[in-house]
Order: structure tokens, then C-alpha cells, then sequence
């Protein structure tokens, strides 16, 4: 009997477009494999909706609060229904960006030096010397990030404005030089490095990150051998140290400059990756061998409820 996926997608978080573009990207990728694909833009009756519907699988690709940090995941286990990427433990911890940082230095991750400040607090004053960077304990896509630079006298003042929509609490963080690296874990194995490039700018905000051209991706990563394997190591220590499964995305800042003294900090591990064409994990599962179509049929098959 074909398996029907429900795929979650949309939402009401900030990465909403986002999470639309992933979400019907790979309900058209899962059609194509012959599953029976039912697309729901979620909302606050999401569980009388599944109730309707009754897949077999629920395909995941929300992206921010309540589809990342658990919420969603929570209403799966309780419903029990199948579902794709990690569980509510795993999702909470990782969207809960101070939490998480905890649980990788205790797991031998290295992590920047940060501390959680209110944005009021952070537009008062410079909360640590410049260069650092200000971003919110629990949004993803780059949404609400200041870097403050050394030239910047003032303390950033945009934190004080009245549409200010992430939250009021910041991770505040000492800024890395260097280059950007993310690995994906798949399962029980770290896949190959992308070393991100701005296509402009220094910062892989929004635009780069979805903007078609916005950014340049090197993959493999142009980096020593020993480096390469000690960032796939720390992928996929942090992917099980915070209990994640299915596929996972850590990123990390390495600072290979004279100065920089080869400087290496995991950032953050995204628990729910972007699945659209300019994503990261599709690249990188291309390269070790998996069409889309390939990767998202092995998210279902990998899909699971804990009880």
C-alpha cells in the first residue's frame, strides 16, 4: 500500500516563506517517488488536522518556533505518528541556542565565548568589546543578527525598535574571523564540508543563504586534511550529544589567518535544515551520492516516534 506523508510546511515563525519553499520542494520530491503527498500549512488546529488526514508519516519541514523547538514534534509523539529529523528533547535543546551551547563544551564541541543579554540591555551599552555578535537565543535563517563591529562606537540601536519581532533575549558573542563551514549529519555519518562565501558582504545573512547567487559554495571545503576531518568529527559529536536524529546541519566559524591562530567554534546545529534549491544539505547529499528525490525518500524511511 503507498505510504501517505503529510508534509508540514509554513507556519506562523518568522522563516515562514522559507519553510514553504523547503515544504513544497519535497512534497514534490516524495510525489515523484511514488508516495501519496498531502501538503498542510500548519496552524494552531494542526492536531485536528492530522486527526482528518491520518498519515502514515509526517514529513517535517517547518522551520523556527513551534515547528523546530519541539512544539510540533511533541504534538507528533502524543498523536503517534511517524515523524522526520529529531525528536522534542533534541529540537528544544538545539533551538534554544544558550542551552545548547552547554551541552557541546560539555561534550568537547568548542563553542565562542557568549552570554544572554535583553536587547534593551545590549542597546544600552556594549555587553562584550567589539567585535561580537548579537543574535536571538531562538530564531534561525539569520533572522535578528547585528554584528558589531570595532568601529562601531554605539551600541545598536535597531534593538529598540518598536517591530523588533525575535524575542527579547540575545545570545551575545565574541565575533570569529575566518571562514564559514557547515557539515550535515546524516544518520550515523557526517557528510562532506561546504565552505559558505558572501557573494557580497562578509556576513551570510537572508539573502545569502536563499537568494539565488547570493552566496558561493566550495564543496569540498579547501581546507588541511586534518581540519576537514576534525569539523566532520565535531558534526557529528554535537548531532548526537544533543540527541538529534535523521539529518542535522552544524555550523561552525574557522579562522585560518596568521593572527587567528586556526581558531575552530561550532555555531550552532540546526536540527531542521533548509531543504530548498539553494540549501545546504541537499548540495552536500548530492555530492556523497543521493538525488533530492533519494534524500528525501531516506528522511520517511528514517522517520520514527518515540514512545
Amino acid at each position: 500500500m503507498t505510504q501517505h506523508v503529510a508534509v508540514l510546511m509554513g507556519g506562523w515563525s518568522a522563516e515562514r516563506d522559507v519553510s514553504l519553499s523547503s515544504g513544497n520542494g519535497c512534497a514534490e520530491a516524495l510525489e515523484g517517488k511514488g508516495y501519496r503527498v498531502t501538503r498542510v500549512d500548519v496552524g494552531r488546529d494542526i492536531a485536528a488536522v492530522l486527526a482528518d488526514l491520518k498519515p502514515d508519516v509526517a514529513f517535517n519541514a517547518l522551520h523556527g518556533r513551534v515547528g523546530e523547538d519541539g512544539t510540533v514534534q511533541g504534538i507528533l509523539e502524543v498523536m503517534r505518528i511517524p515523524y522526520t529529523h529529531s525528536g522534542v528533547l533534541a529540537s528544544a535543546l538545539a533551538m534554544q541556542k544558550d542551552k545548547a551551547k552547554l551541552i557541546l563544551a560539555a561534550a568537547g564541541v568548542p563553542v565562542a565565548h557568549g552570554i544572554v543579554v535583553h536587547r534593551r540591555e545590549a542597546a544600552k551599552r556594549h555587553v562584550l568589546p567589539p567585535p561580537y555578535v548579537l543574535k536571538p537565543v531562538n530564531e534561525g535563517s539569520s533572522f535578528g543578527v547585528v554584528i558589531v563591529r570595532e568601529d562601531r562606537t554605539h551600541p545598536p540601536q535597531e534593538l529598540l525598535r518598536d517591530d523588533w519581532a525575535y524575542g527579547d533575549y540575545l545570545l551575545a558573542e565574541k565575533f570569529i574571523a575566518g571562514r564559514e563551514l557547515t557539515c550535515a549529519v546524516m544518520g550515523d555519518k557526517a557528510l562532506d564540508i561546504i565552505d559558505i562565501r558572501p557573494a557580497t558582504g562578509q556576513f551570510y545573512d537572508y539573502d545569502a543563504k536563499y537568494a539565488k547567487g547570493g552566496s558561493i559554495h566550495v564543496l569540498p571545503a579547501q581546507i588541511k586534511p586534518n581540519i576537514y576531518q576534525q569539523v566532520q568529527q565535531l558534526a557529528l559529536t554535537a548531532h548526537q550529544a544533543l540527541g538529534c536524529r535523521g539529518v542535522s546541519r552544524a555550523d561552525f566559524r574557522y579562522d585560518d589567518r596568521p593572527e587567528g591562530r586556526g581558531e575552530l567554534v561550532c555555531l550552532e546545529v540546526n536540527t531542521q535544515p533548509g531543504m530548498t534549491a539553494t540549501s545546504l544539505v541537499p548540495e552536500a547529499a548530492a555530492y556523497a551520492g543521493y538525488s533530492f528525490g533519494e534524500l528525501v525518500q531516506w528522511m520517511v524511511k528514517d522517520a520514527s516516534c518515540d514512545r
